[in-house]
């Protein structure tokens, strides 16, 4: 496993002049005094790979700007990565570590699979170190009462589900299909559906698929026969290009097509083609930062943001580098009024109101640990290379 650490530089001639032993003492001492500890879990190697590339980006700028700030408290931050390589058993064994070896201060990020953040929450809770997921099952932090010291810089999937049941009320679609994998993250989506879609009066029908799955035929030839008026997909994985391209071949084109927030993602946009001129995505504002109104609250930090992600990388960022920089913003906030302590660490991310993030503006509570809501949900499509606002209330 993959461990990338920055540590603060120590004399050489001290190290010399002290016995082995006293130096390891030495060096734990400065780092508790010196700097700030910040571990975090993602996958950039693995099936999940392609969102763990842009998340880890994400949290390598927000390091680098609260470092070139001053730190947290005047404290550098020291960052220390694993790689869950998209495996929950690496993600455990990560986990172990940075709680029991590392002694990090908090975790921000939960292998960029909702199933591993998952499988993290009881650690982190029996360890009372705080834990900000980046992950999106609204399940990692539901009920709150059973994840006192977890968190999340995601929307929830209620939220989610709910602003598309907005879009469909505006143009009279009574009648649709959510197609979901049979991950974590794709069957609280169907939890939710069934729990909103009945109090809202519109009529779904379920199929699910396998996030390795190559071929969605079956499910979309069942859901062609069911007479639908618009279809959800909801996955992170590839399944989701094939599902824009058959739905395609079989004529389904031509109802309301919409991918969930988990897909918004250059990349699968090139691959599907020009089967998405008329797709729909469910999004936080950040991928469409140019087209929002000029009073929208979070239009000029996600415009900064953008510029200096592409400076950078040479590529145009995408919302899971909002995800994680605004879940490490979130860290740097309550880390510095707690001054360390992990306890008032968790009250202080209880506390956050009002935060202006790139994601959205942030809202947490003791009952609530998920900081969005749905005003920080638009609606997208794509044209001409990027991303284009097509809905924004």
């Amino acid at each position: 496993m993959t461990c990338i650490k920055t540590f603060l530089e120590f004399s050489r001639r001290a190290a010399i002049a002290l016995p082995a032993a006293a130096l390891m003492l030495g060096m734990h001492a400065a780092s508790a005094q010196d700097s700030v500890r910040i571990g975090s879990i993602l996958s950039v190697t693995g099936p999940a790979a392609f969102l763990g590339e842009d998340m880890k980006a994400g949290m390598e700028m927000a390091i680098d700007d609260i470092n070139a700030a001053g730190g947290i408290g005047g404290k550098k931050v020291e960052w220390v990565f694993y790689d869950a390589e998209s495996q929950t058993a690496k993600a455990i064994n990560a986990t172990k570590r940075l709680l029991s070896q590392d002694k990090v201060d908090i975790i921000v990020g939960g292998g960029n699979m909702s199933g591993i953040a998952m499988a993290m929450v009881p650690m982190v809770d029996k360890a009372a170190t705080p834990f900000i997921s980046t992950e999106g099952s609204m399940q990692i932090v539901m009920p709150v009462a059973e994840r006192k010291y977890v968190f999340k810089s995601t929307v929830d999937d209620d939220q989610v589900i709910d602003r598309v049941l907005d879009y469909f009320d505006k143009k009279g679609i009574k009648r649709a299909a959510l197609l979901a994998d049979n991950s974590g993250f794709g069957q609280s989506a169907v939890e939710q559906m069934k729990r909103l879609a009945a109090k809202r009066g519109i009529d779904i029908t379920y199929e699910s698929f396998n996030p390795a799955d190559t071929d969605l035929t079956p499910q979309l030839t069942r859901i062609k026969n069911a007479s639908v008026q618009a279809i959800i997909c909801w996955t992170v994985t590839p399944a989701g290009v094939v599902f824009i391209k058959q739905a395609q071949q079989l004529g389904l084109d031509k109802l309301t097509l919409v991918h969930s927030y988990g897909f918004v993602d250059q990349r699968y946009m090139k691959l599907a083609g020009d089967s998405v001129k008329d797709l729909l995505l469910v999004s936080v504002k950040f991928p469409v930062g140019q087209d929002l109104p000029d009073a929208d609250p979070i239009k000029t930090r996600i415009v900064d943001l953008s510029k200096r992600f592409e400076a950078r990388y040479k590529r145009k960022p995408n919302q899971f580098v909002a995800q994680t920089y605004d879940a490490m913003m979130l860290a740097r906030a309550a880390l510095e009024k707690s001054g360390g302590d992990k306890e008032k660490t968790r009250e202080q991310l209880t506390a956050i109101t009002g935060y202006q993030g790139v994601g959205g503006v942030f809202n947490f509570s003791p009952q609530r640990h998920s900081g969005l809501d749905k005003d920080d949900i638009v609606m997208l499509g794509y044209r001409d290379g990027q991303f284009r606002l097509a809905d924004y209330k």
